[in-house]
């Protein structure tokens, strides 16, 4: 029996939602820091995220290293946070948590992420790259069993794999399978996805939601139009919008009201693709194939007060040379795209 989420989240992940992949708040000493942990769950929760994604590459990893011993503690403190943030405002904030592993891993996690109250686990096929289809949807099944599957195609330079058009369409038609984070970075591979979806026969069920951080505007913007139907992204499940989070929900929402005028002001939004991929592309160190990717989306919580510094639980894992450079520049360039005032304004109450 699949575990199948519930009429409400799923009506919500339809709709679509601004997702940010939760950072890491340490501190000096390459500890949890509780306080700027929460206050960053905060923080995501009071700029309009309609869901927050824990234990995904944002997080770091390595937080399931025995050495480390943080994915549990982590993600509870994530979960207890959104909770809190809901009983307060009266808004319901999906909990999606990270999948990884093999299956006996992947099961592991899974039971977990449903004990402490996430109602879908973000599933990364990464540490399979040999398997085969059969095995891969397999695999799948066995992890819907004990949570809600949320799809996630990880781009190979993270450590992602291919993923083909068959696996994706086999893979909607697991009746737990409620949406997909597609993020190949690749044109060709996300329209596999959208194939596989269209093909599967429950398109009407699976929420589509862009990874893409160099495709944001084009992809939420975009219709395709398939003998089967016409599809498009609900929302986007992002590590770059883990930073600006505000602006972010801002951009979904007037996409969202542009597609329901019939692409009234489609020009005047596609406008910020450009900028918000430069910006991109300067955060996630493209130049050296996104080694400095999570320090530099740490370097912009940093110089806001959300955390004390950009250390990652790797010592050597930090900005490419050059990297900070590119970070001044964009941030000189694109204040638009910014959330500096609004972070300014509640930090010392998120904090508390």
């Amino acid at each position: 029996m699949y575990s199948k989420l519930d009429p409400e989240a799923a009506a919500i992940l339809k709709q679509g939602v601004a997702i940010p992949a939760h950072p890491l708040a340490l501190n000096a000493q390459r500890k949890l820091d509780e306080r700027r942990q929460m206050a960053l769950t905060r923080y995501y929760c009071e700029a309009g995220a309609g869901g927050i994604a824990a234990g995904v590459h944002t997080t770091q990893f390595a937080i399931r290293d025995p050495r480390f011993g943080l994915f549990e503690p982590v993600l509870r403190l994530i979960a207890t946070s959104i909770a809190e943030c809901e009983r307060s405002s009266g808004k319901r904030i999906l909990k999606i948590a990270g999948i990884c592993g093999r299956t006996k891993q992947a099961l592991k996690e899974a039971a977990f992420a449903r004990e402490a109250g996430f109602e879908l686990g973000l599933l990364s096929l990464a540490a399979m790259p040999d398997a085969g289809g059969p095995e891969l949807i397999a695999h799948c099944r066995a992890v819907c069993e004990e949570i809600p599957l949320f799809g996630f195609y990880l781009q190979p330079a993270v450590g992602g794999r291919a993923l083909s058009y068959n696996f994706w369409r086999e893979f909607c038609q697991i009746e737990g399978v409620a949406a997909i984070k597609v993020a190949p970075f690749n044109r060709y591979q996300t329209l596999d996805v959208i194939r596989g979806v269209a093909e599967s026969g429950r398109a009407s069920e699976v929420a589509l939601y862009t990874g893409n951080d160099d495709n944001i505007v084009p992809d939420l913007l975009a219709d395709f139009r398939l003998k089967e139907g016409t599809l498009h992204f609900a929302g986007g499940l992002l590590g770059q919008w883990a930073v600006w989070t505000k602006r972010a929900a801002e951009l979904l929402q007037a996409i969202q009201v542009c597609r329901y005028e019939g692409g009234r002001g489609a020009l005047d939004i596609l406008e910020r693709s450009a900028s918000l991929t430069d910006a991109n592309a300067a955060l996630f160190d493209v130049r050296n194939r996104f080694a400095g990717c999570i320090a530099g989306l740490h370097e912009i919580l940093q110089r806001q007060g959300l955390l004390a510094g950009r250390w990652c639980l790797d010592p050597d894992e930090d900005l490419s040379p050059g990297q900070l450079e590119e970070i001044d520049r964009v941030c000189a360039s694109y204040p638009e795209l910014q959330d500096d005032s609004f972070v300014k304004s509640n930090l010392d109450r998120w904090l508390s």
